[in-house]
């Protein structure tokens, strides 16, 4: 069995289509769901499918290895970041060294970086007048949006697209392909 523990900082539809997708998979699980925020609805969509959570703060993640060893004692395999949006430090880096995954709005190298996520993201796509953009599935390293490209998928911007258009587009492409590079990323780990 390959386990997954997710990392999500807000309302957690990645993590909801990421534990749907795993549900009945007998090879592969979602073993936790983690927050830095205890009101994150994330933690209540983890809990509709009985899964375990833990909520840390900034003293916990950046200064002890606790998560470090939580992780390691439920033998997680692959740690999933799905809209967590604190950079992730070196200790967990080391421990999981290209075992640890992001998914951004846009295509990298464009419109990422430190305080570039979400609908910053949508707008400066916008703002920039690009005929496309789409997500970048990417390992993490001790740089914001700065890891190995995994994946990326496009979409067209049409004329008229306003923001929340841009949004739902990117993440109709999210849903789709996230679960499946996971699950790709779980299969060459077994081989």
């Amino acid at each position: 069995m390959k386990r997954i523990a997710i990392f999500a900082s807000g309302s957690g539809s990645n993590a909801q289509k990421i534990i749907e997708y795993f549900h009945k998979n007998q090879e592969i699980e979602v073993s936790i769901v983690l927050s830095n925020r205890p009101d994150a609805y994330v933690l209540q969509r983890a809990d509709n499918f009985e899964i375990p959570t833990h909520v840390f703060d900034r003293e916990e993640f950046y200064q002890t290895n606790e998560v470090v060893k939580l992780l390691q004692s439920l033998n997680i395999d692959l740690v999933v970041l799905a809209g967590f949006l604190w950079l992730v430090p070196s200790n967990l880096i080391e421990a999981y060294p290209n075992k640890i995954i992001n998914i951004h709005p846009a295509i990298l190298p464009k419109f990422g970086g430190k305080g570039m996520y979400g609908m910053k993201v949508h707008k400066a796509v916008l703002e920039a007048g690009e005929a496309e953009s789409g997500i970048t599935i990417h390992f993490v390293n001790e740089h914001f949006d700065e890891g190995e490209i995994i994946h990326q998928s496009k979409y067209k911007i049409d004329n008229g697209d306003d923001i929340d258009m841009i949004a739902y587009k990117g993440q109709q492409l999210e849903h789709h392909y996230y679960p499946k590079v996971i699950e790709n990323l779980l299969k060459k780990m077994s081989k």
